[in-house]
């Protein structure tokens, strides 16, 4: 399989049977792992929205403090996404391991409400949250990849998305109206929101059992086809070595919500409260967009829609450190940061899964996450020492040129060339 390939897929039969085949194509499993996303979103993003206003609010964090916990949050258990990727790979029980890292994720929000205050605490809550979605992004990612052919994958990726948007819609919505009727800052009202997120969070969890289905390979694969030798194999493939360092290049140039969010609302004095209505704008572009531009990277070419997203990061960087204010700054920087998401999360993993052999298909997915997760730790912890140090504005300056480079570095690593992957 070629890189070049990827980014210009073949027709196909697939290609070619139109929307009815489309959908027959994608099909019910897709469906029901996005059911599962929506639910678990809702849950996630309920949290999310407001732990930065937690953090900053109720605890009086720094940036430099806050940048550490936001990098906690999402790269401190990478190496947990290859434990995962690799134990799903090698039982063949990806429904499994997945399944293990939502129930992870749930009991999490329960610890939440007994960490209280408690900084340590509070940030072993937050490892064992991320321990769970470690383990469970890559086996689903796979059964995604597993589940439809190839040139429907970023289609499929797309619409899987746009379920999950929808859960990330829904739940910062769902904590505004906690927060509105209990108070913004109140203990009561973030332990009754963690404790809601852990009812919605159980019940993805039942709809992962109930609905979703591990499908089995073709041909069978022989236990030796997944081993620690042949996973390090996969480091061979020049072109996978390529886009592992342009995942990496990209998770650098990536700051984070909570930051770009508490930006804004600095900018604009934006009441307490009416925080999480920045993750919904954002979540509302995801939606409409998660599909369509799914579908675009299929024909178009899927390296060109990523890069395009990186492009929509790097404006919202540029609105934030320009002197404009008002609502049109943040209506802009919502919109700019909302078709980012849309353009890369599902696109990355389209780009990846062909390069992979389907017997190690989660270990390398879970290897470019893993990537991800480490440069989006080192860049949350840079970006808050930068903004502590030189100020907002300078921060902020600063990730705009790094997200210029790092776009340019990867156009340059990903262009069409001949390099075999690893099912060439």
């Amino acid at each position: 399989m070629y890189l070049s390939t990827i980014d210009r897929p073949r027709g196909g039969d697939h290609a070619r049977r139109g929307m009815r085949g489309t959908v027959a194509a994608v099909g019910t499993n897709v469906l029901a792992l996005g059911t599962v996303s929506l639910l678990t979103d809702i849950s996630a993003e309920m949290v999310t929205a407001v732990l930065p206003l937690y953090f900053a609010l109720a605890l009086h964090m720094g940036p430099a403090a806050y940048g550490l916990m936001d990098g906690l949050y999402t790269g401190a258990t990478a190496l947990l996404r290859l434990v995962g990727g690799y134990a799903a790979d090698r039982t063949r029980r990806r429904k499994a391991v997945a399944g293990a890292g939502y129930g992870i994720s749930a009991l999490a929000k329960l610890g939440l409400v007994a960490a209280g205050s408690s900084v340590p605490a509070l940030g072993a809550v937050i490892v064992a949250d991320r321990a769970g979605k470690g383990l469970r992004t890559a086996p689903r990612d796979a059964l995604i990849t597993l589940s439809v052919p190839e040139p429907l994958l970023g289609r499929a990726f797309g619409i899987h998305r746009t379920m999950d948007s929808m859960g990330a819609f829904a739940g910062p919505l769902a904590a505004l109206g906690l927060l509105a009727v209990v108070g913004a800052t109140s203990p009561a009202a973030f332990h009754a929101l963690f404790l809601t997120s852990f009812c919605i969070a159980a019940v993805g969890l039942l709809a992962l059992a109930a609905l979703a289905r591990d499908p089995r390979d073709e041909r069978p694969v022989a236990p030796a086809a997944v081993s620690f030798r042949r996973a390090g194999a996969l480091l061979r493939s020049p072109a996978l070595r390529r886009l592992l360092c342009a995942a990496g290049l990209l998770g650098l140039a990536t700051v984070g919500d909570g930051f770009v969010y508490l930006l804004l609302m600095r900018r604009q004095s934006i009441p307490a409260g009416w925080f999480p209505l920045m993750a919904v704008g954002t979540n509302l572009v995801y939606l409409l967009l998660a599909a369509p531009l799914g579908s675009l990277a299929d024909r178009l070419g899927r390296r060109t829609v990523l890069l395009a997203g990186y492009g929509a990061l790097l404006a919202v960087y540029l609105l934030l450190s320009s002197p404009l204010s008002g609502a049109r700054l943040t209506v802009a920087a919502l919109c700019c940061y909302g078709t980012f998401y849309a353009a890369t999360d599902g696109v990355l993993m389209a780009l990846a899964g062909p390069l992979l052999p389907t017997a190690l298909r989660t270990t390398g997915l879970a290897c470019v996450q893993t990537v991800q997760a480490l440069a989006y730790f080192g860049s949350s912890v840079a970006f808050g020492l930068a903004w502590s140090g030189w100020g907002s504005t300078a921060a902020t300056a600063a990730a705009a040129g790094a997200t210029l480079l790092a776009v340019t570095a990867t156009a340059v690593l990903l262009r069409d060339h001949t390099d075999a992957g690893a099912d060439a």
